[in-house]
């Protein structure tokens, strides 16, 4: 090999060498200093685009069921405030099985009233419930409905009574006779907007089914066949089996226009009450809500990571007037609440009481059931994020035994390379020597 000066060519390729073993060393000692065997585009074009897209999709997972957790939470409040009007309900139901006794006096009556206005007030004070200062359960938070009619249907009689039915005439499902006679008397009481409302009717040979009904009012519609009414989204209901059905529909559409409950007892001319014929003609249930218009405000609760991913949930009106336990503000401000100072108002008010228990029960379920899904859409996010998280994992972090190998060997060669630079540049003071 020739002896020159100019270029050291052994000193130019360890020196070439050792850089790239230096480089090799750096990007070592960042993917175990980083934890990531990708730590920028130009360690892996494809692989870090992949990467922050499954980091983008974690994190949408993690603020998804963060809004679930939130909704959840939302949805305790509603219920917890509901739940507290059914407990209060179930109280009102006590007391106004208690004024319906004739045990009680007039002064005995009235204590109960103020006890059941003091209830239904705090009902109204549940219904104001509040989360992130928003109300919840006053009917601020309701689906899109339309104005329906308050509509009743009675299951017992027979499938072809209607509205022109004598009531001597009328059977029970099983084709009985209920044995109404000439001789007794209907009573009929009823509460429509707060206001307790009585009246008796001497049984007749023309008397039918559709002239008691229309007492408590008038423009009311008895229908007779398996349609019982339309819901709040225009949906038209149908009796449970298919079956016809006499129904008892408000003339007029709205919560404070329908009958809120009634009760019609037939007695004999001794007075007596003959309950065999009640529990056949009494036995009306509130198939349709009277309902007034209200705007599309229910709740969107964003649980997915794609647009409109979301549960929809209306909440209804659980104040005292929607439950129909009172009635619209008269001219003198004061809302009229169901009077059970009488033993008729307190029958009424039984019947009243127990349709605000069942609409009640019906609102808390449904809110049980949104917690529930929530429960399971958290878990599912929950499992979503953690199985993007393991595949990004692959992607992206370092195996870190291997590369400590790799900066074990590298950083090996790096010294043995500036080793070899040194003797590479001693090779040259040869020449010196031939110079002397």
């Amino acid at each position: 090999m020739a002896m020159v000066v100019k270029n050291n060519m052994s000193a130019i390729n360890t020196l070439n060498t050792m850089t790239k073993n230096n480089s090799a060393l750096g990007k070592s000692i960042q993917k175990l200093s980083s934890g990531m065997k990708i730590n920028g585009a130009a360690d892996d074009v494809a692989g870090y685009a992949i990467s922050e897209k499954m980091r983008v999709q974690i994190r949408s997972l993690d603020q998804a069921n963060q809004n679930a957790q939130n909704g959840t939470s939302l949805m305790k409040v509603a219920e917890g405030a509901v739940s507290s009007t059914v407990e209060i309900l179930k109280t009102l139901k006590e007391k106004v099985i208690n004024s319906a006794n004739d045990t009680n006096t007039t002064a005995d009556r009235k204590m109960i009233q103020n006890e059941l206005d003091q209830a239904i007030d705090q009902i109204n004070d549940n219904a104001s419930v509040t989360f992130n200062n928003k109300l919840l359960v006053d009917g601020s938070m309701n689906k899109k409905v339309d104005a329906t009619k308050t509509t009743y249907v009675n299951e017992s009689l027979s499938t072809d009574t209607t509205s022109t039915t004598n009531l001597t005439a009328l059977t029970d499902r099983n084709g009985n006779s209920l044995d109404i006679k000439t001789t007794d008397t209907v009573n009929i009481s009823w509460v429509k907007n707060g206001k307790t409302e009585t009246t008796s009717i001497k049984v007749a040979a023309g008397t039918n089914l559709g002239a008691i009904l229309q007492k408590m009012d008038t423009a009311a519609t008895v229908g007779a066949d398996s349609k019982i009414g339309v819901n709040g989204q225009s949906v038209q209901q149908y009796s449970a089996n298919g079956e016809n059905v006499i129904s008892f529909v408000a003339g007029t559409a709205g919560v404070t226009a329908g009958i809120s409950g009634f009760t019609i007892s037939v007695s004999d001319v001794n007075g007596n009450v003959r309950k065999s014929i009640n529990d056949k003609l009494n036995n009306w249930s509130e198939s349709v809500r009277g309902e007034n218009d209200s705007n599309e405000n229910s709740l969107n609760l964003q649980i997915g990571t794609k647009s409109n991913q979301s549960i929809n949930v209306g909440i209804s009106d659980m104040r005292a007037m929607a439950l129909g336990l009172q009635g619209a503000d008269d001219l003198t401000g004061t809302a009229k609440n169901i009077d059970v100072t009488t033993v008729k108002g307190a029958n009424a008010a039984i019947n009243v009481v127990d349709n605000a228990i069942q609409r009640a029960l019906n609102e808390q379920t449904k809110l049980g059931a949104v917690q529930s899904r929530l429960s399971y859409t958290s878990d599912n996010l929950t499992t979503s994020s953690e199985n993007v998280q393991a595949a990004e994992s692959t992607i992206r972090d370092v195996d870190m035994a291997k590369e400590m190998t790799n900066f074990t060997k590298n950083n090996i060669l790096l010294q043995a390379s500036q080793s070899m630079l040194a003797q590479a540049n001693q090779s040259t003071q040869g020449v010196l020597s031939l110079l002397q």
